[in-house]
Protein backbone atom coordinates (compact mmCIF):
# COMPACT_ATOMS: atom_id res chain seq x y z
CA UNK A 1 0.00 0.00 0.00
CA UNK A 2 2.55 2.23 1.10
CA UNK A 3 4.99 1.67 -1.94
CA UNK A 4 1.26 2.35 -4.32
CA UNK A 5 0.81 5.88 -2.95
CA UNK A 6 4.92 6.44 -3.12
CA UNK A 7 4.58 6.03 -7.13
CA UNK A 8 1.55 7.99 -6.97
CA UNK A 9 3.55 11.29 -4.92
CA UNK A 10 4.88 13.42 -7.20
CA UNK A 11 8.39 13.77 -7.12
CA UNK A 12 10.30 16.88 -5.82
CA UNK A 13 12.03 18.99 -8.57
CA UNK A 14 15.97 19.56 -7.56
CA UNK A 15 16.86 22.94 -7.42
CA UNK A 16 19.72 25.10 -8.06
CA UNK A 17 22.54 26.44 -5.78
CA UNK A 18 21.91 30.05 -4.78
CA UNK A 19 23.27 32.97 -6.63
CA UNK A 20 22.57 36.81 -6.49
CA UNK A 21 20.08 38.85 -8.33
CA UNK A 22 22.23 41.02 -11.19
CA UNK A 23 22.23 43.81 -11.23
CA UNK A 24 22.34 43.72 -7.44
CA UNK A 25 19.16 44.26 -5.00
CA UNK A 26 19.50 45.34 -1.50
CA UNK A 27 16.72 44.91 1.06
CA UNK A 28 16.39 44.79 4.67
CA UNK A 29 13.92 41.88 6.32
CA UNK A 30 11.19 44.53 6.79
CA UNK A 31 11.61 45.69 3.83
CA UNK A 32 11.43 42.38 1.81
CA UNK A 33 8.59 41.31 3.47
CA UNK A 34 6.39 44.57 2.90
CA UNK A 35 7.44 44.05 -1.29
CA UNK A 36 6.91 40.80 -1.40
CA UNK A 37 3.86 40.10 0.83
CA UNK A 38 1.79 43.36 1.24
CA UNK A 39 -0.46 43.59 -1.17
CA UNK A 40 1.62 44.50 -4.70
CA UNK A 41 1.85 40.30 -5.08
CA UNK A 42 -0.27 37.80 -3.90
CA UNK A 43 1.77 34.42 -4.78
CA UNK A 44 4.96 34.99 -2.85
CA UNK A 45 4.94 32.50 1.08
CA UNK A 46 7.81 32.34 3.63
CA UNK A 47 9.58 29.82 5.25
CA UNK A 48 12.01 30.26 7.43
CA UNK A 49 13.48 33.74 5.90
CA UNK A 50 13.03 32.16 2.75
CA UNK A 51 10.40 32.83 0.09
CA UNK A 52 8.83 31.18 -2.57
CA UNK A 53 7.23 32.74 -5.22
CA UNK A 54 5.47 32.70 -8.50
CA UNK A 55 4.50 34.29 -11.52
CA UNK A 56 4.05 33.45 -15.39
CA UNK A 57 5.56 30.07 -16.08
CA UNK A 58 7.97 30.74 -13.16
CA UNK A 59 8.66 29.45 -9.88
CA UNK A 60 11.93 30.41 -7.64
CA UNK A 61 12.79 31.13 -4.20
CA UNK A 62 14.79 34.01 -2.98
CA UNK A 63 16.40 34.81 0.33
CA UNK A 64 18.52 37.94 1.94
CA UNK A 65 22.52 37.31 2.52
CA UNK A 66 24.14 38.61 5.19
CA UNK A 67 24.98 41.94 3.48
CA UNK A 68 20.87 42.36 2.60
CA UNK A 69 21.40 41.45 -1.01
CA UNK A 70 18.99 39.05 -2.66
CA UNK A 71 19.45 36.13 -3.82
CA UNK A 72 17.71 33.21 -5.76
CA UNK A 73 17.83 29.56 -6.70
CA UNK A 74 15.06 27.43 -9.00
CA UNK A 75 14.13 24.31 -9.94
CA UNK A 76 16.94 23.28 -12.49
CA UNK A 77 14.44 23.04 -15.38
CA UNK A 78 12.41 26.42 -15.08
CA UNK A 79 16.31 27.68 -14.00
CA UNK A 80 17.16 29.63 -17.37
CA UNK A 81 13.50 30.97 -17.49
CA UNK A 82 13.61 32.49 -13.86
CA UNK A 83 17.37 34.27 -14.77
CA UNK A 84 15.72 35.94 -17.53
CA UNK A 85 12.46 37.22 -15.75
CA UNK A 86 13.84 38.00 -12.40
CA UNK A 87 15.69 41.00 -13.30
CA UNK A 88 12.75 42.38 -14.70
CA UNK A 89 9.85 41.26 -11.90
CA UNK A 90 12.27 42.96 -9.16
CA UNK A 91 12.48 45.82 -11.66
CA UNK A 92 16.47 46.00 -11.47
CA UNK A 93 16.80 48.63 -14.00
CA UNK A 94 15.55 51.15 -11.90
CA UNK A 95 17.45 53.04 -9.33
CA UNK A 96 14.87 53.61 -6.77
CA UNK A 97 17.43 54.65 -4.18
CA UNK A 98 17.77 57.60 -6.37
CA UNK A 99 13.80 57.74 -6.78
CA UNK A 100 13.52 57.46 -2.91
CA UNK A 101 15.64 60.55 -2.28
CA UNK A 102 13.84 62.52 -4.67
CA UNK A 103 10.56 61.79 -2.91
CA UNK A 104 9.83 64.96 -1.10
CA UNK A 105 11.53 63.49 2.69
CA UNK A 106 13.02 66.39 3.95
CA UNK A 107 10.10 68.39 4.09
CA UNK A 108 7.47 65.62 5.05
CA UNK A 109 8.00 64.10 8.58
CA UNK A 110 5.68 61.16 7.73
CA UNK A 111 7.47 60.07 4.82
CA UNK A 112 11.25 60.37 6.07
CA UNK A 113 9.82 57.95 9.06
CA UNK A 114 8.23 55.51 6.47
CA UNK A 115 11.40 55.74 4.30
CA UNK A 116 13.77 55.11 7.43
CA UNK A 117 11.52 51.95 8.43
CA UNK A 118 11.41 50.39 5.26
CA UNK A 119 14.78 51.25 3.58
CA UNK A 120 14.70 49.20 0.22
CA UNK A 121 11.30 49.21 -0.04
CA UNK A 122 10.55 48.85 -4.21
CA UNK A 123 7.66 48.15 -6.69
CA UNK A 124 7.73 45.11 -8.46
CA UNK A 125 7.14 45.10 -11.99
CA UNK A 126 4.56 41.93 -12.45
CA UNK A 127 2.69 40.64 -15.03
CA UNK A 128 0.30 42.74 -16.77
CA UNK A 129 -2.69 40.33 -17.10
CA UNK A 130 -1.84 38.40 -13.48
CA UNK A 131 -1.71 41.72 -11.51
CA UNK A 132 -5.19 43.11 -13.33
CA UNK A 133 -6.68 39.28 -12.31
CA UNK A 134 -5.26 39.75 -8.88
CA UNK A 135 -7.12 43.40 -8.57
CA UNK A 136 -10.26 42.41 -9.64
CA UNK A 137 -10.15 39.53 -6.65
CA UNK A 138 -9.59 42.44 -3.96
CA UNK A 139 -12.40 44.43 -3.72
CA UNK A 140 -13.05 43.80 0.51
CA UNK A 141 -11.15 41.66 0.54
CA UNK A 142 -7.71 40.96 3.11
CA UNK A 143 -4.33 40.24 1.28
CA UNK A 144 -4.55 36.27 2.96
CA UNK A 145 -7.81 36.35 1.11
CA UNK A 146 -6.74 37.26 -2.55
CA UNK A 147 -3.86 34.30 -2.21
CA UNK A 148 -6.28 32.11 -1.46
CA UNK A 149 -8.99 32.95 -4.07
CA UNK A 150 -5.92 33.41 -6.45
CA UNK A 151 -4.64 29.81 -5.02
CA UNK A 152 -7.76 28.06 -5.86
CA UNK A 153 -8.43 29.44 -9.42
CA UNK A 154 -4.75 28.66 -10.39
CA UNK A 155 -4.81 24.89 -9.20
CA UNK A 156 -8.74 24.70 -10.92
CA UNK A 157 -7.94 26.20 -14.17
CA UNK A 158 -4.57 27.23 -14.48
CA UNK A 159 -1.91 25.52 -16.43
CA UNK A 160 0.82 23.16 -14.34
CA UNK A 161 3.84 24.24 -14.25
CA UNK A 162 5.66 21.55 -11.85
CA UNK A 163 3.93 19.07 -9.96
CA UNK A 164 1.24 20.56 -7.88
CA UNK A 165 2.42 24.33 -8.94
CA UNK A 166 -0.21 26.23 -11.30
CA UNK A 167 0.03 29.38 -13.24
CA UNK A 168 -2.63 31.68 -13.08
CA UNK A 169 -5.35 31.49 -16.19
CA UNK A 170 -5.29 33.12 -18.74
CA UNK A 171 -8.16 35.42 -20.31
CA UNK A 172 -9.11 32.98 -22.96
CA UNK A 173 -9.37 30.20 -20.34
CA UNK A 174 -11.52 32.52 -17.66
CA UNK A 175 -14.08 33.37 -20.73
CA UNK A 176 -14.95 29.76 -20.96
CA UNK A 177 -15.43 29.08 -17.38
CA UNK A 178 -19.07 30.01 -15.97
CA UNK A 179 -19.79 31.91 -13.05
CA UNK A 180 -21.00 29.94 -10.96
CA UNK A 181 -17.42 27.83 -11.26
CA UNK A 182 -16.01 30.92 -10.58
CA UNK A 183 -17.76 31.59 -7.57
CA UNK A 184 -17.14 28.30 -6.09
CA UNK A 185 -13.14 29.94 -5.57
CA UNK A 186 -14.73 32.81 -3.60
CA UNK A 187 -15.34 34.92 -5.77
CA UNK A 188 -18.84 36.05 -4.84
CA UNK A 189 -19.74 39.20 -6.59
CA UNK A 190 -16.22 39.57 -8.24
CA UNK A 191 -17.13 36.20 -10.42
CA UNK A 192 -19.33 38.26 -12.76
CA UNK A 193 -16.60 41.14 -13.49
CA UNK A 194 -14.04 38.99 -13.92
CA UNK A 195 -16.10 36.70 -16.50
CA UNK A 196 -16.90 40.02 -17.95
CA UNK A 197 -13.38 41.25 -17.96
CA UNK A 198 -12.08 37.55 -19.30
CA UNK A 199 -14.08 37.80 -22.44
CA UNK A 200 -13.56 41.56 -23.29
CA UNK A 201 -9.87 40.68 -23.23
CA UNK A 202 -9.94 37.55 -24.82
CA UNK A 203 -11.39 39.39 -27.57
CA UNK A 204 -8.54 42.13 -27.79
CA UNK A 205 -5.17 40.19 -27.32
CA UNK A 206 -2.73 42.50 -27.90
CA UNK A 207 -4.64 45.03 -25.45
CA UNK A 208 -1.02 44.84 -22.96
CA UNK A 209 1.34 46.27 -25.52
CA UNK A 210 -1.24 48.65 -26.38
CA UNK A 211 -1.99 49.79 -22.83
CA UNK A 212 1.50 49.94 -21.83
CA UNK A 213 2.30 52.28 -24.44
CA UNK A 214 -0.08 54.72 -23.25
CA UNK A 215 0.61 58.21 -20.91
CA UNK A 216 -0.63 57.97 -17.71
CA UNK A 217 -4.23 59.28 -17.87
CA UNK A 218 -5.19 57.30 -21.35
CA UNK A 219 -4.20 54.19 -19.82
CA UNK A 220 -5.90 54.51 -16.54
CA UNK A 221 -9.37 55.57 -18.36
CA UNK A 222 -8.86 52.55 -20.93
CA UNK A 223 -8.10 50.34 -17.66
CA UNK A 224 -11.88 51.96 -16.40
CA UNK A 225 -13.96 50.83 -18.99
CA UNK A 226 -13.54 47.37 -17.91
CA UNK A 227 -16.19 45.65 -16.30
CA UNK A 228 -14.74 46.13 -12.11
CA UNK A 229 -12.49 48.47 -12.91
CA UNK A 230 -11.98 51.31 -11.04
CA UNK A 231 -9.84 53.94 -9.65
CA UNK A 232 -8.26 52.06 -7.03
CA UNK A 233 -7.95 49.22 -9.12
CA UNK A 234 -6.95 51.15 -11.95
CA UNK A 235 -4.36 52.60 -10.23
CA UNK A 236 -2.81 49.88 -8.55
CA UNK A 237 -2.70 47.73 -12.01
CA UNK A 238 -0.76 50.72 -13.45
CA UNK A 239 1.53 51.01 -10.65
CA UNK A 240 2.31 47.12 -10.13
CA UNK A 241 2.16 45.77 -13.06
CA UNK A 242 2.96 48.63 -15.84
CA UNK A 243 5.23 49.98 -13.91
CA UNK A 244 3.47 53.91 -14.02
CA UNK A 245 5.36 55.57 -10.60
CA UNK A 246 2.31 58.48 -10.80
CA UNK A 247 -0.29 56.68 -9.94
CA UNK A 248 -1.41 56.74 -6.29
CA UNK A 249 -3.98 54.59 -5.33
CA UNK A 250 -6.09 55.16 -2.60
CA UNK A 251 -7.47 52.50 -0.15
CA UNK A 252 -8.51 52.01 3.30
CA UNK A 253 -5.07 52.50 4.24
CA UNK A 254 -3.99 55.22 2.17
CA UNK A 255 -7.46 57.31 3.13
CA UNK A 256 -6.53 56.89 6.94
CA UNK A 257 -3.04 58.36 6.72
CA UNK A 258 -4.26 60.91 4.56
CA UNK A 259 -6.58 62.06 6.28
CA UNK A 260 -4.60 61.39 9.69
CA UNK A 261 -1.38 62.89 8.63
CA UNK A 262 -2.17 65.57 6.00
CA UNK A 263 -5.22 66.61 7.16
CA UNK A 264 -7.43 65.92 4.05
CA UNK A 265 -10.63 64.49 6.05
CA UNK A 266 -13.65 64.42 4.17
CA UNK A 267 -11.76 64.72 0.78
CA UNK A 268 -12.89 62.46 -1.91
CA UNK A 269 -10.27 59.22 -2.81
CA UNK A 270 -9.71 61.08 -6.36
CA UNK A 271 -9.00 64.53 -4.63
CA UNK A 272 -7.06 62.40 -2.20
CA UNK A 273 -5.14 60.58 -5.80
CA UNK A 274 -4.77 63.93 -7.31
CA UNK A 275 -3.04 65.47 -4.15
CA UNK A 276 -0.90 62.71 -3.86
CA UNK A 277 0.44 63.01 -7.19
CA UNK A 278 0.97 66.83 -7.08
CA UNK A 279 2.77 66.41 -3.61
CA UNK A 280 4.94 63.61 -3.54
CA UNK A 281 5.88 63.67 -7.58
CA UNK A 282 6.45 61.59 -10.65
CA UNK A 283 7.60 58.87 -8.20
CA UNK A 284 4.48 59.43 -6.44
CA UNK A 285 3.33 55.72 -6.47
CA UNK A 286 6.55 54.61 -4.47
CA UNK A 287 5.09 57.61 -1.35
CA UNK A 288 2.48 55.63 -1.14
CA UNK A 289 3.90 52.67 -0.98
CA UNK A 290 5.93 53.81 2.37
CA UNK A 291 3.09 55.26 3.73
CA UNK A 292 0.92 52.60 2.99
CA UNK A 293 3.44 49.39 4.54
CA UNK A 294 4.13 51.98 7.37
CA UNK A 295 0.57 52.71 8.26
CA UNK A 296 -0.39 48.97 7.94
CA UNK A 297 1.90 47.91 9.48
CA UNK A 298 1.36 50.10 13.02
CA UNK A 299 -2.56 49.12 12.35
CA UNK A 300 -1.43 45.57 12.96
CA UNK A 301 0.48 46.51 16.41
Amino acid sequence: MELKEAAHRPSKPAWTPWRPIKPAVGFTACSLAETLDGGQAFRWRCDDGVWTGQWSDVVVRVRLRTDGALEWSAPDVLAKRVSTSLPGYFATGRDFASLTDALPWRSDHRLAIAIQALTGLRILRQPLDETLLAFLCSPTKQIVQIKQILALLAKRFGAEILPGMHALPTWPVLAEVSEPELRACSLGFRARHIKAAAVALSETPDWSNRVECLPYPEAREWLMRLPGVGEKIADCVLLFGMGKLESFPVDVWILKVMCRRYGLEGWKNSWIAHFGRVHFGPAAGLAQQYLFALERRNGRQ
